[in-house]
């Protein structure tokens, strides 16, 4: 449980950062750049990193099993991944390049778009080297490069772009900021890993390697598909700018998502080696406390981005504050989805092929509920820019049934409860909106520097009163003892026993 919570404290401050970092970008890209572009990019950015999902043959997460499982050096599983992903990118970015048009289907290609796929090797490989950092317990290296590196490389040189050309400046941001993450994860990783010695890639068993990841890399794609299948089905039913709007609010909704992942990178290792070990109890314990820190601390984000919604969608421009319903849907999707997501951190090492058919079930409800609620709205006569609540209303109905269909397959198989919901939740959730409808009565800028931090301070507050356990009270100690317990032995060391 130290393990756990050292890792969250540390990723918090890195999704605290990506937040600061990550408005900024929003702000240049609606303002300096409009709607209609900042909706190319989006629908650009969401078929190249769909490709890096590809990519990765699950490695993101299956790695730390890998890792967990063999005897060799760790140095060379690492690199046969690298190599894995490696060659799946050069597949991806083939294609990407040959068929520009997967990128950019509503558009003229005539700028910088060639550069775009070389994000996808970047991406890859920058997530496979933070998971092999990550089964260390190196949590520090994917804050620098995600939380610090990737958001402020990418608002830095848009906005630089923007005086030079605003039709290519958004793509060649985002590439760049792929590249200077990818320098920022593989300078830890060499520092821990190293290159291997007596290194002989062994095709058979890369071969293995990829097969075995091919449920875990199915589950990844499926997750990662349905928070952008929303943005794709919209864009086969309006114009870019209004995929530009919906793509500030699924921005703005995807920050409270990185909480969950604030855990990820500790609780896969802690997982995996728990269920080597055949403790089921201590699995669902961990998974029941996880969830609970991760339900809480999207439920108060939630909470403190969605009251003055329309103080936030109005920071990036007058016009995207039409998208303010989607971001609170949006928003309560993140908090539906917990219980899954974190269900899921277990049920890939132990249900992996029945995790898999619950994440296609799941893409399919979407896409119908989706479609459904669109051609309702259309049938009604809303207009266009309204049409966006669908696909973020789909996406709740569709995470609702995957939550609890996840949830109940992953208690039925460790025999023990695994949901982090507590009803102190909602005197917290009281809380944070009578002073939130409080703060929404004064000036804007007021209402977004004091209302945002008073929701968090109140809803903190009645759950650390209300709610708090000596165990969830461990998220919020630091003791310098943690760093010793969460060294991870290469194989063959006396200590390499399972902690």
């Amino acid at each position: 449980m130290a393990a756990l919570a050292r890792g969250g404290r540390i990723n918090f401050f890195g999704f605290i950062l990506r937040l600061l970092a990550r408005l900024p970008f929003l702000f240049i890209a609606g303002r300096m750049y409009g709607a209609e572009a900042l909706g190319r990019f989006a629908y650009a950015v969401l078929i190249v990193e769909f490709a890096a999902q590809i990519a990765t043959l699950g490695l993101k997460r299956g790695l730390a099993q890998q890792l967990a499982q063999t005897d060799k050096a760790h140095a060379c599983i690492a690199w046969d991944a690298l190599l894995v992903a490696g060659i799946g990118s050069v597949v991806c970015m083939a294609l990407l390049i040959l068929f520009p048009q997967a990128m950019f289907p509503n558009s003229e290609i005539s700028g910088l778009e060639w550069l775009l796929p070389i994000s996808v090797i970047a991406l890859a490989w920058s997530d496979i080297t933070l998971a092999a950092l990550a089964y260390r317990h190196d949590v520090g290296a994917t804050v620098r490069a995600r939380a610090i590196v990737e958001p402020w490389t990418i608002s830095i040189v848009a906005f630089g772009w923007a005086f030079v050309s605003k039709r290519d400046g958004l793509l060649v941001a985002y590439a760049l900021s792929m590249v200077g993450a990818l320098i920022a994860s593989f300078i830890p990783f060499l520092k821990s890993y190293g290159l291997p010695r007596d290194w002989s890639p062994d095709p058979a068993q890369l071969w293995r390697m990829a097969r075995r990841n091919l449920p875990v890399a199915a589950a990844d794609a499926v997750e990662w598909g349905s928070r952008r299948l929303d943005l794709a089905l919209l864009g086969l039913f309006v114009n870019p700018a209004v995929v530009g709007i919906y793509y500030v609010a699924q921005n703005v909704a995807s920050l409270p998502s990185k909480l969950k992942t604030s855990f990820d990178p500790i609780l896969g290792p802690v997982i995996s080696r728990n269920i080597e070990a055949g403790n089921k109890q201590a699995v669902a314990k961990q998974v029941r406390q996880v969830g609970f820190w991760v339900i809480a601390a999207q439920s108060a984000v939630a909470l403190a981005l969605a009251i003055p919604g329309e103080a936030v969608m109005g920071l990036v421009g007058p016009q995207f504050v039409a998208g303010t319903a989607s971001l609170a849907l949006l928003l309560f999707a993140e908090v539906v989805a917990s219980t899954a997501t974190v269900s899921e951190s277990a049920l890939i090492y132990c249900a992996r092929k029945r995790n898999m058919m619950l994440s296609f079930l799941m893409i399919l409800f979407q896409i119908l509920f989706t479609v459904a609620i669109i051609m309702v709205l259309r049938r009604f006569r809303w207009e266009e820019v309204y049409l966006t609540v669908g696909p973020a209303g789909g996406l709740v109905l569709a995470l609702a049934v995957t939550a609890v269909t996840k949830a109940l397959l992953l208690r039925n198989l460790l025999q023990a409860p695994v949901s982090g919901w507590r009803w102190q939740l909602v005197w917290a959730g009281i809380a944070a909106a009578l002073v939130g409808y409080a703060a929404t009565v004064l000036p804007e800028w007021l209402e977004l520097g004091l209302g945002i931090p008073a929701i968090l301070l109140a809803f903190g507050g009645m759950l650390w009163w209300r709610g708090f356990t000596a165990e969830d009270r461990e998220l919020f100690r630091m003791r310098k003892a943690d760093i010793d317990q969460l060294q991870v032995p290469e194989p063959g060391t006396s200590a390499d026993a399972p902690r």
